[in-house]
């Protein structure tokens, strides 16, 4: 199960849609309190969060944070319309997280989904 975390209707249908056709069960939430609501609504378990980093409220940042200490075994995938260098220097060490700038494809979407799950492949 995937949770899509992004404040565009628009680009959160979209990789919704890519992630639905290529077999994966998707939940998705407008805002990082709607995430938070939907994932101890959520019964089973939830393996892969993609958020947008940059949101009204709360940042994709500070949503991965909460729901990590919640559900340690759950993997992060962060997408941005920004670059990669634009973010502070903590979030961008080699190896700790996983990133999709966008605009993507499917297939990139699918690959930085698919290497998030894995673990493998976390430089940016």
């Amino acid at each position: 199960t995937v949770l899509v975390v992004e404040d565009s209707h628009m680009v959160r249908n979209l990789v919704r849609e890519m992630l639905e056709f290529c077999g994966y069960t998707v939940l998705e939430a407008s805002d990082g309190a709607e995430a938070i609501q939907l994932c101890t609504r959520h019964a089973g378990a939830i393996h892969l969060l993609i958020t947008d980093v940059v949101m009204p409220q709360m940042s994709g940042w500070e949503l991965a944070e909460r729901l990590t200490a919640l559900y340690p075994q759950m993997r992060v995938l962060y997408m941005s319309g920004y670059p990669e260098k634009s973010f502070p220097a903590r979030r961008r060490e080699k190896g700790k997280i996983h990133f999709v700038q966008k605009p993507f494809t499917m297939e990139t979407l699918l690959r930085k989904v698919r290497e998030a799950i894995t673990g493998s492949a976390l430089d940016m």
